[in-house]
């Protein structure tokens, strides 16, 4: 459960607060609070893994050393969700190699105890910048989602072959069509993607993480 009551925030630029020791929490909610940015405090790694569906895209201020669920199994759990929130963990003095761990599960940077609020407000300078850029992104891939999964699953085989380089001859032998069909499927396939070029077909493609077509695919 979530602390103090706070209403959760509309805003992308707030942080959420994951520390087991309330004292720190309420100096960091403080801090951040004088600077203007809205926190919310979490007390453990459950809590705030239970929260995330009613939760605003936001940066997490997480601390590694936790009872129960310590900061590597909440950004495991992160990741597994494919959360990709910005994260900057807090570490003891000295402890690099613990934040290199971290860092290689994805942290975006990371803050040794005792840390001033000018050194805070430095890494959340970063953090929600790359926030609103991978907010951004996550947008034109649910749009570009959106659009490729409209299409039938025959056009589906189409943009799959064109995104291998393949010919509409190739698509054709590999499919076991004829190429006047290939080139119909081809037309309706750009058409309810609503694009005008094959390249944009293309990009749109990459966007939606579709893969290529597999060469012994028929």
């Amino acid at each position: 459960m979530t602390e103090e009551n706070e209403k959760i925030p509309t805003s992308s630029h707030f942080v959420y607060v994951v520390d087991d020791d309330r004292d720190v929490r309420r100096s960091l909610s403080f801090m951040l609070g004088a600077s203007e940015i809205r926190s919310h405090p979490f007390a453990s790694g459950e809590d705030f893994l239970d929260a995330i569906p009613d939760l605003q895209p936001g940066c997490i201020l997480l601390d590694l050393r936790m009872p129960q669920m310590d900061g590597f199994h909440v950004m495991t759990e992160l990741s597994k969700r494919e959360i990709d929130w910005p994260v900057i963990v807090m570490t003891g003095h000295g402890e690099v190699p613990v934040a290199v761990r971290a860092m290689k599960l994805g942290a975006i940077d990371f803050i040794e105890k005792p840390f001033s609020e000018d050194a805070l407000l430095a890494c959340f300078a970063n953090a929600f910048t790359l926030l609103d850029q991978r907010e951004s992104s996550g947008r034109r891939k649910r749009a570009a989602r959106d659009r490729v999964g409209q299409l039938t699953a025959r056009e589906t085989d189409v943009l799959r072959g064109l995104l291998a380089g393949e010919s509409n001859k190739q698509l054709a032998a590999r499919l076991g069509i004829s190429l006047r069909t290939v080139e119909m499927h081809r037309g309706n396939m750009m058409d309810r993607l609503q694009v005008a070029s094959l390249a944009e077909a293309l990009t749109l493609a990459l966007e939606a993480g579709v893969d290529p077509a597999n060469a012994d695919e028929g």
